[in-house]
Formats: structure tokens, C-alpha cells, sequence
């Protein structure tokens, strides 16, 4: 893993500030009904993704994730413009307006999708993972999901072929908490997410998802792992969202003072707080940050706001036809 230095404190500021602030904006515009359908929001979590990047080789590295999967591919290379785009629903969006919050996706920057089942991307992520074992190439999968998916099936009879087949992928649940809505201590005899790899002798252990240092440590030694040859890792991702789980969340299984008690631990804060006692940076010069994130977030917007929604006639070229199905008897 490259050292942590002072460009990559700087770097994760930025990064995680831009995270935010764009998704802020778009819980604003989504007020103004200009998003449509759900929208799950990352604030809070943007450690995760900081700590898994810089671990990374994003030139042949990929990941998968769910449904909160904005600022994933932007993180991985994607122009934030187009991203806010697609969530606008315009033909200049990622999947020309047609995917939306749920579904963003950029395979050239090898980033395969929020995915709207619960779970539903957990074996997908370990075909991708297969599809480059087969092919010889030395790339690693991260697999996310939350600890509401945890409990799907699909995550155990991935779980089982991935540890036999040793298939290049890190399995990465972000346990926010509440899943849905529903506490794990609610939902499962157990709390200890990450137990769940013993079960299948898969190396496994949690890992402050607060603390971006610690996530890149902690993702640097499964994807090496997996690199080796030696198989998957199970990570759970202690972490915290401060909105709902979507917009139409009314947050009644939680109070407002807990989540403010997790804000005094904000990935965010953490990292300014180093760069200042370190002098990698003064005020003035963090407040430059600040304002290139506001005006980066503007132009953002303002790319999705003139851009035009996709022609009707595009809603048919991503539909599969054959015209020889010969299953169909056409009447004379």
C-alpha cells in the first residue's frame, strides 16, 4: 500500500468533502422533485470508500456495490457530472438517464453497479471476481453490501464457492446499523457481522469504518490476499449514516442526539483535524478546498439542469429483441 503522506490526507479531505457536498446537493434538488424515485444517501460513510481506493489499483481493480452508489463511481473515475446527470434522468447520465439513483454504473472505470435487490450483487461479485481467475488476470473484486443483506442466502452459498474455488474478491459489508431500518440486534442472534467468514474458514474481521487510515489498512491486506491467489476476506465496516436509509425515511428508530454523538467521530473532521495539527495545511488554505468543492458541486449541477432528457426511442435500443424467437407462431 502507498504510504499514507500529506497529498493523501489532503487528497481524502477533498475527496470525501466533494462526496458529501454532492450528495447534500442532491437531497436538495430531490426536495424540488428534479431527482426522482428513492434516493439513499452516503453522508457519514465516505470513509469506507477513501480507505478502499487508496488500497486499490484502479487500473484493473472493480467493485459492486447496492443501491447507495453515487459517489462510488466518482471515487473510482467517473465525471461527477455525469453521475448527477443520470440522476436527473438526462441523456448525458451514465446510462443516458435510464438507470437513475439505483442503478449507476461505468464499466470503464470498472465500477458494476448500485443494484437494487438486497444481496443481489453478493454473486455477482464473485463472478466477476471468477471471470478474471478464469481469464488469468491478477484484479480483485470489492463486493459491498449493508448488514441488511447479511442476511440473505444468496450471501452464504456465495460465501461457500468463493472459498472453494479461491476466487480473487473482498466481501465488504458496511454495516451503517439500522439495515432499512431494523437494527442487527433485532434481525440476528448474533451482532458480530463479520463472524459470519468463520463459518466458512474465510479470513474475517470488523474494522473501524470511521477511520479511513484504518480501512486502508485493513483493505490493503485482503486485496493483497487476494492477489496472492489466496482467496477471499470478510471486512465488516463498523460505520454510520447520518440521513435515513432513503428520503422517505422518517428515522424513528433512532434519536437525534445519537446521531449527533457519531458526528463527533466524522470521517471528514478526523481528517481536517490531522492536517491541521500536522501543518499539512492552514485555515486559509483549507478554506480553497472548500470553495473548489462548492464550485465543482455547482458546475455539477448545472451540467445535469441544461442537459436534455434522453429521446423516448432510446427506452427500445436497451430492450432485447429476437426476431426469429421461435417460440412465437406469427397468425397469416
Amino acid at each position: 500500500m502507498q504510504k499514507i503522506t500529506k497529498e493523501v490526507y489532503l487528497k481524502w479531505y477533498e475527496d470525501m468533502l466533494f462526496w458529501r457536498k454532492f450528495e447534500d446537493k442532491l437531497a436538495a434538488v430531490y426536495i424540488q422533485q428534479k431527482v426522482r424515485g428513492f434516493l439513499h444517501l452516503y453522508n457519514g460513510q465516505e470513509a469506507v470508500l477513501a480507505g478502499a481506493l487508496h488500497a486499490m489499483d484502479l487500473t484493473k481493480d472493480k467493485m459492486i456495490t447496492a443501491y447507495r452508489n453515487h459517489v462510488q463511481p466518482i471515487g473510482m473515475g467517473e465525471d461527477p457530472r455525469r453521475v448527477m446527470a443520470e440522476l436527473y434522468g438526462k441523456a448525458t447520465g451514465t446510462s443516458q438517464g435510464l438507470g437513475g439513483s439505483m442503478h449507476i454504473f461505468s464499466k470503464e472505470h470498472r465500477f458494476y453497479g448500485g443494484h437494487g435487490i438486497v444481496g443481489g450483487q453478493i454473486p455477482l461479485g464473485a463472478g466477476i471476481a471468477f471471470g478474471d481467475k478464469y481469464h488469468g488476470s491478477d484484479a480483485v473484486t470489492l463486493c459491498c453490501f449493508g448488514d441488511g443483506a447479511a442476511r440473505q442466502g444468496s450471501l452464504h452459498e456465495t460465501f461457500n464457492l468463493a472459498m472453494l474455488w479461491k476466487l480473487p474478491v473482498v466481501f465488504v459489508c458496511e454495516n451503517n446499523g439500522y439495515a432499512m431500518g431494523t437494527s442487527v440486534e433485532r434481525t440476528a442472534n448474533h451482532t458480530e457481522v463479520w463472524k459470519l467468514g468463520k463459518g466458512y474458514e474465510m479470513p474475517c474481521g470488523p474494522v473501524d469504518g470511521m477511520n479511513p487510515i484504518k480501512v486502508a489498512e485493513a483493505f490493503d491486506e485482503a486485496i493483497q490476499r487476494a492477489r496472492r491467489g489466496d482467496g477471499p476476506t470478510f471486512l465488516e465496516l463498523k460505520t454510520y449514516r447520518y440521513r435515513g436509509h432513503s428520503m422517505s425515511d422518517a428515522q424513528h428508530y433512532r434519536t437525534k442526539e445519537e446521531v449527533e454523538e457519531y458526528k463527533k467521530i466524522d470521517p471528514i473532521t478526523q481528517v481536517k483535524d490531522i492536517i491541521l495539527e500536522k501543518k499539512y495545511a492552514t485555515e486559509a488554505e483549507i478554506k480553497v478546498i472548500d470553495k473548489r468543492v462548492k464550485d465543482r458541486v455547482a458546475e455539477c449541477e448545472k451540467f445535469a439542469e441544461e442537459s436534455p432528457f434522453p429521446d423516448k426511442s432510446v427506452m427500445y435500443d436497451v430492450v432485447y429483441e429476437q426476431e426469429d424467437y421461435p417460440f412465437i407462431q406469427h397468425k397469416l
